[in-house]
């Protein structure tokens, strides 16, 4: 099973990939942890995208793809694979697509996750972080600390980072508009991309997603009968 998760910031898709890919048994592709690996270790594409993230400049598409590529010729990704974050644009979909028919390949399914855009404010713009623990995370309406401003878990202060105010998460927000979006619309036309709505429990999302991929996959052996 391949699949692509895709949705704006603040949808929850960071915690739907996990539990997602925990659920099919298959790999969690992040791009996020694909950097850090890769800079980690010092390679060339890490050491190219170390510069550009150094210089506050976004990571060139060649160099995000070459490591997406790296990975996906890994053994583990064999039985499947869920990508989060990748593709970021229509370029990367565009070379993804190359790199899967060079494998005799396709993507079986893309889940986007729908969210209106208050709601996407409200959960990023209200989450609050301790200073001594960047994992003790807090929301000043949905789960408050008992004293405001203090970590319940271990005293320390929180406070909001700078990406989480309203103006910069509705900049993030334009961005997604108009790199990212277009993605879900290039996937549509080949026929795999199901939109999901992402509000409520993690739970009920995730079973939207598995519903729809069950769907997808009843769709499929029915076109190929």
């Amino acid at each position: 099973m391949r699949i692509l998760l895709i949705g704006p910031p603040g949808a929850g898709k960071g915690t739907q990939a996990v539990r997602l890919a925990a659920h099919l048994s298959i790999q969690h592709i992040s791009t996020g942890d694909l950097f850090r690996e890769h800079i980690g270790q010092g390679t060339d594409l890490g050491q190219n995208a170390h510069t550009h993230i150094h210089a506050g400049l976004l990571v060139p598409d060649e160099v995000t793809i070459g490591m997406i590529n790296e990975r996906l010729a890994r053994p583990d990704t064999e039985r499947g694979f869920l990508l989060d974050g990748f593709p970021r644009n229509c370029v990367q979909a565009r070379a993804l697509d190359g790199i899967l028919a060079d494998s005799d390949s396709k993507l079986d399914a893309v889940l986007d996750l729908e969210i209106p855009e208050d709601q996407v404010v409200g959960r990023i713009s209200g989450r609050r972080l301790c200073r001594q623990n960047h994992e003790h995370i807090f929301h000043v309406d949905h789960s408050p600390p008992e004293v405001a401003g203090v970590c319940d878990l271990c005293g320390g202060g929180l406070y909001q980072r700078e990406d989480d105010r309203e103006a910069t998460v509705r900049q993030r927000l334009e961005v997604y508009r108009t790199e990212t979006a277009p993605v879900v619309g290039h996937y549509r036309a080949q026929g795999v991309a199901t939109t999901i709505p992402a509000h409520g429990q993690v739970q009920d999302v995730l079973n939207r997603a598995l519903d729809a991929i069950g769907r997808g996959q009843a769709d499929a052996a029915g076109t190929s009968s």
